[in-house]
Formats: structure tokens, sequence, C-alpha cells
């Protein structure tokens, strides 16, 4: 479990990029030595649930020990990682089964990261490729093919690592498959397409921080309202406010209504707020993301379509509605949206605006079919009040680049509290973060760019391409078998007795003494 935990220092906020080259390593070795492949199987389970708590360990204030099952099922997706990583490394393996891990290994370690990607098992935070966030070569590579491609050559080189400190007579196979790697690196730095620019839009940030105790909803859009009229005279094209910065329906508060009117026009753009309140038109409560102009709301509306698990929804609540007792776990469901919406701000030259709320910047789908119905620009509203001394905003704010360099759109990531941060169309930094001890708004000189990215025109090929590798191998294995014997040959019968060579004759029996009467 230590092992498979060692990755996660990758991650922000600790952001040891480098590490994630070797990090697994450890747990690669363990497998490969292990003495069945059932123990082996153990280790993946094992190392893979180490994984899962290390990068998710803010949530325990959350969830408590329903972290350690959710953890304990969700590491079983790596027991077959961790068995194939014994059944081509284990052993003395040539130069054949070592250029097959190349391959193999990364692939199923991609299935893994795909399914548990899934919303409703946790979604795809911590993939281990968004680890790279921060290296230009690395978010080239997530422009052509997604975060996948980079999750693929990370695990590929902590392949050939293993070879090399494990398997001495395969070194040379090992240190071929680095120096592939690193062409590959090299001739997408080298030969892949880059974003055209095409001007830049001015948006706001509007962080309140923190705001607790009784009256924090009425207090805390006070403070953003105060924020935002700072505003006036800077000339943005778009002020962002964060999730659930409004906590009452608009449709029923004619009163909040005004007064996001009257900024609107006080700072000369629209409002991009996030309503958290029941509907008066729906039943049930919904985290929206409303467009609010000069006179009123625009009709432009987003609502959220991924739930976060406990925090938003309870999976299976008549089953596992006790998660309430023992954690920060939802008392109600919210309610899901039914489509993505691409927004048009009039005001800013009709800049198209794709929302997208707190959780679901972990999706690259999302953002992807944004950018195919025309945004421009990627808007994540986001609050992690409850983890705001954790890692959790840094990871979140990070995740932002990823999606920038994936779509060729900036990406503006706004939080209510947590980390606010801005990047442009090749996934670069644009201007400072605003951290969790700050409450300020900030105007950003946001980059525009046009095209359509690798990624976006192609989708997901590297998983697609796994897949493949994956059908195969398992292909190859059933045709192994088939040609196997069924089972043991039968033993040959024995070769007739020999007959023993004659002797000398066996002396006569003594007769016996008559009987006295």
């Amino acid at each position: 479990m230590l092992a498979g935990a060692l990755p996660a220092l990758a991650f922000p906020a600790p952001s040891l990029w480098w590490l994630a080259y070797v990090a697994l390593v450890p747990w690669m070795l363990l497998a490969r030595s292990a003495a069945t492949g059932r123990r082996a199987v153990f280790d993946g389970w094992l190392g893979g649930a180490g994984f899962l708590l290390a990068v998710h360990h803010w949530l325990l204030p959350s969830l408590h020990v329903f972290i350690l099952l959710l953890v304990a099922l969700l590491g079983l997706l790596w027991a077959p990682w961790g068995w194939l990583v014994r059944r081509l490394l284990g052993g003395a393996p040539g130069a054949g089964r070592v250029a097959a891990a190349l391959v193999l290994l990364p692939s199923v370690w991609l299935m893994a990261e795909l399914a548990r990607s899934w919303e409703f098992l946790g979604g795809p935070w911590g993939l281990y490729g968004a680890s790279q966030w921060q290296l230009p070569p690395a978010l080239r590579l997530a422009s052509v093919g997604g975060v996948w491609l980079v999750s693929l050559l990370l695990v590929a080189v902590n392949t050939a690592v293993t070879v090399l400190v494990a398997v001495p007579a395969a070194r040379t196979a090992a240190l071929a498959g680095v120096l592939v790697c690193a062409a590959g690196v090299g001739a997408v730095w080298l030969w892949a397409p880059l974003p055209d620019r095409t001007g830049t839009v001015r948006i706001a940030v509007v962080q309140p921080g923190v705001v607790d105790g009784a009256g924090s909803a009425k207090r805390r859009f006070d403070l953003e309202e105060t924020l935002t009229r700072r505003l006036a005279g800077l000339d943005p094209d778009l002020v962002v406010w964060g999730e659930s910065s409004v906590g009452q329906d608009l449709a029923r508060r004619p009163d909040l209504r005004g007064r996001l009117s009257a900024l609107s026009r006080l700072v000369g753009a629209d409002l991009l707020v996030n309503v958290d309140a029941r509907r008066s038109d729906r039943p049930g409560i919904f985290k929206s993301s409303v467009l609010v102009g000069p006179g009123g709301p625009t009709g432009d509306r987003y609502d959220k379509m991924r739930l976060v698990p406990f925090g938003e929804y309870i999976p299976a609540r008549p089953l596992l509605g006790w998660a309430t007792s023992v954690g920060k776990a939802a008392g109600e469901d919210r309610k899901r949206g039914t489509r993505q919406t691409v927004m048009t701000v009039p005001d800013a030259d009709e800049l198209r605006v794709g929302p997208l709320v707190c959780f679901e910047s972990a999706f690259p789908d999302m953002s992807r079919r944004l950018v195919r119905g025309g945004a421009q620009l990627l808007v994540a509203q986001s609050a992690t009040s409850s983890f705001q001394h954790s890692w959790a905003p840094p990871q979140h704010a990070s995740l932002a680049a990823l999606r920038a360099a994936e779509s060729w759109r900036p990406m503006v990531h706004a939080t209510l509290t947590g980390v606010s941060a801005v990047y442009g169309p090749r996934g670069e930094a644009v201007g400072g973060r605003l951290g969790t001890d700050r409450s300020t708004a900030a105007v950003y000189e946001v980059p525009l760019a046009r095209g359509t990215s690798p990624y976006v025109r192609i989708g997901d090929w590297p998983v697609y391409a796994a897949l493949i590798a994956l059908a195969v191998f398992c292909a190859a294995e059933g045709v192994r078998s088939l040609r196997r014997p069924a089972g043991p040959e039968p033993a040959a019968s024995p070769p007739p007795a020999t007959p023993p060579e004659p002797g000398p004759p066996a002396p006569a029996p003594a007769p016996e003494a008559p009987e006295r009467r």
C-alpha cells in the first residue's frame, strides 16, 4: 500500500512531477517478485487501494471510514495489472517479454483509470497523466491524445526503469523502450500543430473566500457584490463568480436579480454566477450556471450534469443512506441537467463560453464536447470550502491546464473558495493564482485561439489503441492455451518381466520325523 501511495507525491500540492517517471518502480518490483500469481493479484489490489487513498486522502473528514471501503473496492481495478507485471517481468524475461510489457502494462493501467473515471465510481480525479500539468512537453502530448496519452507514457517509462533495475540481461530492450518514448515526445514537440492566437478577452474572477456561520449565504453574496463593484472602470468583458455563489433561485428573488443587473451595468460586463437552490420551475435542487446581463438573466443557463458522489448525491441511497451519519454526505440528492450549453456573451463581441461546474472540469470529454459546440472559452466554477487546507484546491486548479491544452481553448478556473487560476490555449499559466487565503477580484488578459486540436478532432484514440493491444494479447494467450496439451500424457506401460536365469536346484526338504505315539 505504501508503494502504491508513493505516486501521489507527483500531484499538487507537493507537485514532485519528476517523481511520476519512477514512482511505480517499487510497486512493480514487489509484484514481479511475487511467489505466485495470486500474490501478484493481491499486490496489485493493495497498491491500487494505497494509490487511491493517497490521492483522495482529503476526503477523510467528509467520508470517514466509508472512504476505506471505497478505495478497497476500486483498488481491485489494479489487480489484473499486478498479475500482468509478474506474468511479463517475473523471472528472467527476454527482449520479447520486455517489449510486450512496455505496451501491455501501460494499456492495463489505462483500463483501470478508464473504469474508475466513470462518474458513478468517483470520476477521473488523480489520473496519472494529470501529474504533468505544468510540463510543456506533456501538455503538447495532451493536445494530441489527451491525458490518456500522458498516462501511457509515464507507465511505459516506469516499466523500462523496472527492467533496468531488476533484469540486467534485458537492459538493452529497456533502453530501447526509453528511447522510443523520448523520440515520441520529441516528434510531438517538433511536429504537432499549435493553436493560432486570435486576440484577447478580459475576464474578471471574483473569489470571496470562506464565509462561515449563521447567514453565511447572505453575507457571501454581499461580499461578492462589494468585490465586484471594485471592477468598475477596469473594463472586463465577463465577470465570473464561483460555484454556489448565489444561494436563492433568481426567479423567486427579484431583489437579487436587480442587484446582479445593477452590478452588470456598473462594471459594463455580463456576470456568470452559479445558483445552488431549489428551482421554481422544476422540482428539486440544481446547481446552475446563469448568465446575467444589464437587463437581468439572459436566458442562458446550464444545469450541472455530473454530480459528486456522496457530496451532492448518494448512490443507491436506500442502501447507502447511512453514510450521512458518518460523514458530510448529501442530505438530499441534487438533480442533474440533461445537456451541455454554450453561452453567448453579447457585450464581448459575441464571445462563446462553455461552462462547467466544479467536479466536471476533471472530465476530458465534457470540455471536448463544448469546443465541438463552438466554445471559445472554457469556464469552471468551483468551491472547495470543506477542503481549504488540503491538497484538493491546487489539484483541482491544475486540471484546468490539462483541459486547456487538450482543447486549444483557454480555461478559467474560478472558485468561491479555493485556488482560482487561468490558463491559455496551450495550457500555459496566465497571470497569478488566487490562493486559498485570498478574498479579492482580479482581471486577466486571456488569449483566445482558433483551430481544432488533434485530441478534439480524433478523440480518445489512446484508449482504443490500448484496447486493441490487450485484445491481441488475449487472443494470443487463447491460441497458446489451445495448442497446449489438455493434460499429462499417459504413462508408458512397463516392459514385460524377464524370467530369472536357472540356478542350482534347491535342496530337498528333510523327511519329517515319525510321530511318536
